[in-house]
């Protein structure tokens, strides 16, 4: 059942996603029934071939697809997926960068701010959104015909993903680099007024003994997590919840840690005391200067996350998987293997 349930995870993809669980339950139903149908007249288990033949006169991915989607004017509903996808793209590609950095700087340094401009941020997405309608609409009345939607083959499709399994190969790298950073992190910079660091000396502040404590704690837990992920690889909305919390507080102690200036000495044998006033300066210098940028990112993270939090309590709310079809094909006592 393996093709069948890659047949249905494409044609989800172009789904509008209000109609998406009813359309896929309907659609699975209907498959099962004709595949059961062909098995009791041939009293035996379909061939991939033979399953691959019913897939094939159902129609391709996008074609079942544009069957559920309403009509279009402009662009017709051949083109009108694809269009609406490379659109959705583009803004979101022109407008959560340029959001994104802005609102780095906005928290990192808000009487700077003003200096990134937004003004011609929409100009540029009025620009992106016309060019790009005007070239779909061109190709919709040249009269092209996309003969590949009839050629297409099951076997080619991508496999389907389970958006709640968490792949062991990424749980045992974040394992791995929470224990290497826990080991050398604890070894070079145990709090301490004085550090000797490759036959420098840093002088760090007082408040960094409370930031040592925080990374230690939450590398620990984090590890404690992945340890956990790796015996049972599945998100759960507590498993979720807590990782978010944790990220929350990993970023917010990052960005602190940037903003504090803890670095308040080096000497080295090679560094005169007025070079190494330089370097001093330039190293908080380069801290305060990433600060928007990993503010960025640490939103990016929490945005990813955050959504994953939201759609696994949404789910476990409405007593839905969020695959349901895809997941009955994949149980035993559904498909019959």
């Amino acid at each position: 059942m393996e093709l069948l349930n890659r047949y249905l995870h494409a044609i989800e993809f172009w789904l509008p996603k209000r109609q998406r669980h009813d359309i896929i339950a309907e659609l699975s139903e209907d498959l099962r029934s004709q595949i059961e149908e062909k098995e009791s007249q041939l009293g035996r288990k379909l061939e991939d071939g033979e399953l691959e033949a019913i897939l094939k006169r159902c129609g391709s991915p996008l074609t079942v697809a544009l069957r559920y989607l309403p009509q279009q004017y402009l662009i017709g509903p051949t083109l009108f997926p694809i269009y609406r996808f490379v659109l959705a793209m583009i803004v979101l590609g022109c407008v959560v960068p340029r959001v994104l950095i802005w609102l780095g700087f906005l928290i990192a340094d808000p009487a700077h701010s003003g200096s990134m401009h937004m003004e011609n941020l929409w100009m540029t997405v009025v620009y992106f959104a016309f060019f790009t309608t005007l070239a779909f609409a061109v190709v919709e009345r040249s009269g092209v015909r996309f003969e590949d939607l009839n050629t297409w083959n099951p076997r080619k499709l991508p496999p389907a993903r389970d958006p709640n399994r968490i792949p062991r190969f990424s749980t045992l790298c974040e394992i791995a680099v929470n224990t290497i950073f826990l080991v050398y992190f604890i070894n070079l910079f145990w709090p301490r007024p004085v550090i000797d660091l490759y036959g420098a000396t840093i002088s760090l502040a007082p408040v960094w003994q409370f930031f040592f404590a925080c990374f230690v704690v939450l590398a620990a837990v984090n590890t404690a997590f992945a340890a956990a992920n790796l015996l049972r690889p599945y998100w759960t909305p507590l498993r979720a919840s807590l990782r978010l919390l944790t990220d929350v507080l990993g970023g917010m102690l990052l960005c602190w840690l940037l903003k504090a200036h803890v670095l308040v000495g080096i000497i080295a044998p090679s560094l005169s005391a007025t070079k190494a006033i330089v370097v001093t300066n330039l190293v908080n210098l380069g801290m305060t200067i990433a600060l928007p940028w990993c503010i960025v990112f640490v939103i990016v993270i929490l945005g990813v996350n955050g959504y994953r939090v939201v759609r696994l309590w949404r789910a476990n709310r409405t007593g839905r998987p969020n695959a349901p079809a895809l997941n009955d094909l994949s149980n035993p006592m559904v498909n019959g293997n």
